[in-house]
């Protein structure tokens, strides 16, 4: 039987954090050490922090969340709506930093 490797990442971590947002807001918030992230409308702070450690190899000092409720739009006068979206601000650990635009491991 064969020995898990150290450090695998589990499929569920891809599950949990959908996508980086990245805004003006989110630009301004890694000047203080932040990264902002789409994540799953059911994941947890703990499973947010644990999904993020594993992706990209850093130390996570806190996490935030927000759900963004969905808005009421009209395309060629019909009405639609948005859907719902969690968002999660991830602290990180003096020195640590992720790339968004180079993606995950």
């Amino acid at each position: 039987m064969a020995k898990p490797q150290k450090g695998a990442i589990d499929n569920r971590h891809y599950d949990v954090i959908v996508a980086p947002h990245i805004t003006e807001k989110a630009t301004l918030l890694s000047e203080q050490n932040a990264v902002v992230f789409k994540v799953a409308k059911t994941a947890s702070k703990p499973e947010i922090k644990a999904a993020v450690e594993a992706i990209f190899d850093v130390t996570v000092k806190g996490v935030n969340t927000i759900v963004q409720k969905g808005k009421t739009k009209r395309w060629k006068g019909a009405p639609y709506f948005r859907s719902d979206m969690k968002k999660a601000i991830v602290t990180l650990a003096e020195g640590q930093s992720i790339d968004v635009t180079e993606g995950a491991k």
